[in-house]
């Protein structure tokens, strides 16, 4: 197999790519008929162990130009909000938001807000009406993205059901923010950038200037793999512990189902029944981790055209669960 070193020195080279083993038989051939159908996707690369077996970048800017990870974002909140825990300036996932960052609740917050547990906020599952999709440009024109969400509609008990809403991971990311005294970029850069040796450039802020919890993240593909293969390996990252690894077991536990995808969702990651765990973002922004089969896989797609759950994340999920996992099955 090509080792990481070889690969990006290939890479760097301007070197046709992909380059796979011959042990890899009839997968590779297959793989390649199913990434030239999918005209939306940008790049793609798939590890298998330590050693990148695959990667293609047809289309867009590369692997390692900055790509827009979208909601992607609000997995790697969810690490944060682990890597808080365990340095004890959160003491547990079942804290009230009430109780770690009372600052943050507008005088007029829906009833019931004071029930909203740190759980609830990093499995979607607040209760309160979402801020994404058609109401998405109305949330971050509001002039308080944090009292805005706060104060919308209950549809839902706190911790009954799945409320996808990128209002809801602003607030974790909040949350973050005023329990570790640090900006969410400040500890994106230092708990999990520097660590996975990435670079992580600033982005949007709200009107408070609390670092955008659930969108607006820029990564280069190379970086989504090293996130890729955190999940995959228990929270390290070449011989490092990154992220806790109970609290990554404990990400992959499902909590609650998506009613879009139909897929398990854990502490801010999607849990497939075939056994990835993966962050999804707008267009087809994906980072996929297969523990079983040691694989990591990262995906940028255009960013620009939405991807419905029958769409073309439907036509992701089977490029994973087919040909990548031949690729995994045939070393």
């Amino acid at each position: 197999m090509i080792s990481r070193r070889t690969f990006n020195q290939l890479a760097l080279s301007g070197l046709a790519l992909p380059f796979l083993p011959s042990a890899f038989g009839h997968s590779q051939p297959a793989l390649d008929r199913v990434i030239r159908s999918l005209t939306r996707l940008h790049s793609i690369q798939v590890q298998l162990g330590d050693q990148v077996i695959y990667a293609q970048a047809p289309r867009g800017p590369g692997l390692d130009s900055f790509a827009y990870i979208k909601s992607c974002s609000k997995s790697l909140v969810a690490l944060l909000l682990g890597s808080c825990i365990a340095r004890d300036e959160i003491a547990s996932v079942d804290r009230r938001l009430v109780q770690v960052a009372p600052k943050l609740i507008p005088a007029d917050a829906t009833e019931g807000v004071d029930k909203i547990t740190l759980q609830d906020l990093v499995t979607l599952q607040a209760g309160l009406e979402g801020t994404s999709g058609p109401r998405y440009g109305a949330w971050v024109n509001s002039p308080n993205w944090i009292a805005n969400a706060l104060t919308r509609p209950q549809v839902a008990e706190p911790g009954q059901r799945m409320v996808y809403s990128t209002g809801t991971s602003h607030i974790l990311g909040a949350v973050l923010t005023e329990a570790s005294g640090q900006s969410l970029l400040q500890l994106a850069r230092e708990r999990l950038g520097d660590p996975l040796g990435f670079r992580i450039p600033p982005w949007v802020r709200d009107p408070q200037g609390y670092y955008l919890g659930g969108n607006g993240m820029a990564l280069t593909p190379r970086a989504m793999l090293a996130v890729a293969q955190l999940m995959r390996d228990e929270g390290r990252f070449e011989g490092q512990q990154v992220i806790p690894e109970d609290w990554i077991h404990a990400s992959m536990i499902p909590r609650t189902q998506s009613p879009y995808s139909g897929l398990d969702y854990g502490y801010g990651w999607f849990i497939s029944t075939s056994g990835y765990v993966m962050a999804r973002g707008y267009g087809g922004q994906t980072i996929a981790a297969h523990p079983e089969h040691k694989l990591a896989v990262a995906i940028t797609s255009d960013p620009n055209t939405p991807a419905h759950s029958k769409g073309y994340f439907a036509d992701l999920m089977e490029l994973l669960d087919g040909p990548v996992l031949e690729l995994a099955k045939a070393a």
